[in-house]
């Protein structure tokens, strides 16, 4: 049987709720073509809101406890055998990545074959990522990546003026149809796709900007359960840089929005070079993670709300593509939950492939046929950062329960009902038995990890919990770490947190 080739597109930060085919004011029709001829997952999420976790789920079909990635560390090595990459490789695949990985060191590629980079964080290593030396080369040194200038988790709308074909995310589509021009015809490719943007720098090219510039969204979503000393993880909150005011925020979701629509422009000329030249090519969509743009209260990501851990997921097979022309409400949709490990031994499936005996995803391939998919009752999430929160959450698309291990704030939204969680449950006599059974769920899974989470079967407050378990750091040398990681791990060790 011929093998199917296989397109990834991974965006970081694209909040699941921003897309036309759910109804919401962003404009991406070339996404929404794809869920008009795919599944997309309603309940789709990230398990570890940041991009380095999520990621590490990507890879290696595990969960964060299992990959050892819990949190946010940037520069500490990436050693994880019999990946993904690796085992469509054993597969007869040629693997191609272009964009953004967030490995370390930078130029690790994982496995895959063919490595073309963009990455902002030269600082890492002083070293230019391709697109950076690309761009230098092209312009004398005269225009600069905005991520490399400014704050790339500021929020204040910095239009792109140089020409289009410059910004990052048309390099990263420029280059992903050069590499599959240039591929081995011989071999089925795996091509990962990864857009850096809408991640901020919030700098669309002002056209795509001006698509929203009379457009007006709606107010951001604040709690009844909000306050002062109730919120939670404040002190992760995002500065907000140039974020001030209400009409601040609604230009950064304008330019948010314009940075949609510019990489789903991108994803259009994707799609359209593949009918033409690769019609047996899988699509899957989706991003590491939201952003919660002002939603309570907050920006960025790591918490476990909706526009934090909500990711978009959409999964074309050519085999089982049915099209909905303008008919929205005929979109094949599927609700049960899936995150980022699920990827890896879906795709494996529809490449008939094996799938390791160590992965802990689900294959969804049955959903893509409109068949029964094995069900898994939640997905438990969490992200931690030492010295000032660990957040878990425990959700099955319908009701979510979360709980803050640092200051013993205990959140219940009823999702159905309530999708802005505008409302705190946790107290309401009518689904206390529901509450009762999300918060045993979360005792099962944190009672045998002997961080103090959980002590004689009861949740704990006050637990600071590492980013990264200790696990992760007996494979590597610790001096192959940025030392930036090095400081932190020391830190970590010295409170006994690893």
């Amino acid at each position: 049987m011929k093998k199917p080739n296989i397109l990834l597109i991974f965006t970081d930060q694209w909040r699941g709720d921003f897309l036309g085919n759910l109804g919401h004011q962003a404009k991406t029709p070339f996404v929404d073509q794809l869920a008009g001829e795919g599944m997309t997952f309603t309940s789709a999420y990230c398990a570890s809101p940041s991009c380095i976790p999520a990621r590490a789920c990507l890879l290696t079909g595990k969960k964060p406890i299992s990959n050892h990635r819990i949190g946010y560390m940037d520069g500490v090595p990436w050693n994880y055998e019999n990946n993904m990459i690796d085992c469509l490789n054993d597969g007869g695949y040629q693997t191609i990545n272009v964009g953004k990985t967030h490995f370390y060191p930078r130029r690790n590629s994982c496995g895959f074959q063919i490595n073309k980079l963009y990455d902002p964080q030269n600082w890492l290593d002083g070293k230019l990522s391709d697109y950076h030396q690309w761009l230098y080369d092209e312009t004398d040194g005269n225009i600069e990546d905005t991520a490399n200038v400014l704050d790339n988790n500021g929020f204040a709308y910095i239009p792109w003026t140089a020409d289009n074909y410059l910004h990052p995310t048309e390099w990263t589509a420029n280059e992903a149809i050069t590499q599959l021009k240039n591929r081995d015809s011989n071999k089925p490719f795996f091509l990962q796709l990864g857009f850096h943007r809408p991640h901020p720098p919030l700098d669309p090219p002002e056209e795509y900007f001006n698509m929203y510039r009379d457009i007006t969204f709606d107010k951001a979503k604040m709690g009844d359960w909000e306050s002062k000393q109730a919120r939670m993880a404040t002190s992760h909150n995002a500065p907000m840089i140039g974020v001030k005011k209400e009409s601040d925020r609604q230009d950064a979701i304008r330019a948010y929005c314009g940075m949609l629509t510019h990489i789903d422009h991108m994803i259009g000329r994707m799609l359209f070079y593949l009918s033409k030249h690769a019609p047996n090519t899988v699509v899957i969509f989706t991003s590491d993670h939201g952003d919660l743009l002002g939603d309570h209260g907050a920006w960025r990501k790591i918490y476990p709300f909706e526009g934090s851990a909500l990711i978009p997921m959409i999964i074309k097979d050519p085999k089982n593509a049915q099209i909905t022309i303008n008919k929205p409400h005929e979109y094949r949709r599927n609700d049960t939950v899936i995150t980022h490990m699920d990827i890896m031994p879906t795709i494996l499936s529809l490449a008939n492939l094996p799938i390791p005996d160590e992965v802990e995803g689900i294959d969804f391939t049955p959903a893509l046929r409109g068949e029964t998919t094995t069900k898994r009752e939640y997905i438990h999430g969490e992200h931690s950062a030492g010295d000032f929160m660990s957040v878990q959450f425990i959700t099955d698309g319908k009701y979510k329960y979360c709980y803050d291990a640092y200051k013993g704030i205990e959140l219940f939204f009823d999702l159905v009902n309530d999708p802005f969680e505008l409302h705190n449950a946790i107290g309401d006599e009518e689904i206390s038995e529901i509450v009762t059974t999300f918060r045993q769920w979360l005792i099962n899974e944190l009672s045998n990890r002997g961080d103090g989470l959980v002590i004689n079967g009861q949740l704990q407050k006050g637990v600071k919990v590492s980013p990264i378990r200790s696990e992760l750091l007996q494979d590597i040398n610790i001096s192959d770490c940025h030392p930036n990681a090095i400081k932190s791990i020391k830190q970590l060790t010295k409170e006994g947190l690893i």
